[in-house]
């Protein structure tokens, strides 16, 4: 059942994000020839800023789904509801205080955001804390749907609500470039998306509506308590690394600058989230996995993650490094272009971090969050020293610099200890020899993938299809000559086998039917 959960959320999940990638891309072009590169810089900013006042929700929202695994798997409705009772509370303390707090930077916006011209900035901002806030008054069951397995229908969900909201954004941005009325569309969109994803949750699980009675047991709500602190802590410095990058070249370099990154941003974003579409549906199957399995089955479980999350996010690195600079000259100009510096430390971080994605999973599905709490404070630290000392010597490549030694200084070694020591209880140096490994494979896959793409100049669209074609078909037959003995691999294929088998059951009454 968990394999089968897993797949429907995992096609779901790709099929939504191929609709909203062709969109935004579409979107995207409109509005930099609608309104320009410093709405883009804005646009960007608002969202880290906003990033930040959120924090608050996420170590109670964590914390409460990981409590929520043991009850929902021995059908405690009891304690399910007494949990999403605290969850409905702590949402709206979370909305109030984030209210709060954005306001009281609203002073601070000149500052901010340097050398722009554009109006009414002020009510700008305000409109991105209200589309911020609001979700939080309904979505609080979105995570019991995703706890659930099923989060294919909050996925079809935001599927059908983007598609809308960009399609009218597109229409608002072509016909009136108005921005005001572009956020507004979104934040009408996004409370409509929460208000029928709480109706369906209501009507799926019925008992939710019930009144709760009692009061939750010390030793769960002490867990939560304790866990929340350790997540939130972690949460601020997680902020302070990724969330202020877009803060620190606005301030350092200028608001126009961000929009040059945003461009990038959003098409590593992109690869980011088809790959999350695999791992964040698997994320809660690996809860489930963790809550009832042995050790050494959750251990090869992790194996195999492994090896796929090495084979998408570097299929996805080398794909992005080899065409990312024609596709923006092609798609926007060169003038829209930024440094190979600059490229290859962003590619560097988005591999770093995908590939931590497995360890992280199976610790935060562990409830490891105590252990570490002060990690991130102190890679954000190490981070954002870095990055303001090289960002004024060497520009926006600094930030990213000081973002990658941060990363590696920290949680690079303090995860997989943490992983090995408390759930495998084997050796970390297992991790590492199995990382070195695949390092080196990945070098590999990139001189033969360049090499095989050399042979084609990416001056038109066409060129550059037949590019990736060919970088992507060579590096997976690499791959396969490379794997096809390891057990992880035949459990892979045993999957896609499964999921042949299950399309095919249901495509041959059809064509016998047709026929």
């Amino acid at each position: 059942m968990r394999v089968k959960n897993s797949l429907i959320n995992i096609t779901a999940g790709i099929g939504n994000q191929l609709i909203i990638t062709m969109l935004s891309f579409v979107s995207r072009t409109v509005f930099i020839n609608s309104l320009g590169i410093e709405y883009l810089g804005v646009n960007g900013l608002f969202t880290n800023i906003l990033m930040m006042l959120t924090l608050a929700e996420a170590g109670i929202g964590t914390s409460i789904m990981y409590s929520l695994y043991k009850p929902i798997a021995d059908n405690d409705y009891e304690k399910i509801n007494r949990l999403m009772r605290l969850y409905r509370s702590a949402y709206l303390v979370i909305a109030l205080v984030v209210t709060l707090l954005g306001l009281s930077l609203l002073p601070f916006l000149n500052t901010i955001v340097k050398d722009t011209s554009i109006e009414n900035l002020h009510l700008i901002y305000l409109i991105f804390l209200i589309n911020t806030v609001t979700p939080y008054l309904f979505s609080y069951k979105n995570s019991f749907l995703n706890v659930n397995q099923k989060g294919y229908i909050v996925t079809v969900a935001f599927s059908v609500s983007s598609i809308i909201s960009t399609c009218l954004k597109i229409g608002i941005l072509y016909y009136t470039a108005n921005y005001i009325m572009f956020l507004i569309i979104d934040s009408f969109i996004t409370i409509t998306t929460a208000i029928t994803l709480t109706t369906i949750a209501n009507k799926k699980y019925p008992y939710l509506k019930k009144k709760v009675t009692g009061k939750l047991d010390a030793e769960t709500k002490g867990g939560i308590i304790k866990n929340v602190k350790a997540i939130v802590l972690q949460n601020v410095g997680s902020y302070l690394v990724l969330g202020t990058e877009n803060i620190l070249i606005s301030s350092f370099v200028s608001v126009a600058a961000v929009g040059l990154y945003s461009n990038y941003k959003m098409l590593v974003d992109i690869a980011r989230t088809f790959i999350n579409q695999v791992f964040g549906n698997l994320y809660h199957s690996v809860g489930n996995l963790v809550s009832s399995e042995s050790e050494e089955k959750i251990y090869s479980v992790y194996k195999v993650m492994l090896l796929l999350t090495f084979w998408l996010y570097s299929l996805l690195t080398i794909l992005l490094y080899i065409l990312i600079q024609p596709f923006i000259s092609l798609w926007i100009g060169k003038s829209f272009l930024m440094s190979n510096g600059v490229l290859v430390i962003l590619l560097l971080l988005f591999f770093e971090r995908g590939m931590r994605n497995p360890i992280s999973t199976v610790k935060t599905t562990a409830g490891i969050f105590h252990e570490d709490r002060f990690v991130p404070l102190i890679q954000a630290a190490i981070g954002l020293i870095i990055s303001i000392v090289l960002v004024q010597s060497i520009g926006i490549q600094g930030v990213f610099i000081g973002s990658l030694i941060s990363s590696m200084a920290m949680p690079f070694w303090t995860t997989p200890y943490l992983v090995y020591k408390k759930v495998f209880h084997q050796s970390v140096a297992d991790h590492y020899r199995k990382y070195t490994y695949y390092v080196l494979v990945g070098i590999s896959a990139f001189v033969i993938g360049d090499l095989a793409g050399g042979f084609i100049e990416a001056d038109t669209f066409l060129h550059l299809i037949a590019k990736a074609l060919i970088v992507f078909t060579s590096i997976n037959i690499f791959y396969v000559l490379v794997f096809y003995r390891k057990e992880e691999f035949e459990y892979l294929v045993g999957i896609a086998k499964t999921m042949l088998g299950k399309l095919t059951v249901k495509i041959r009454p059809n064509l016998n039917n047709g026929g």
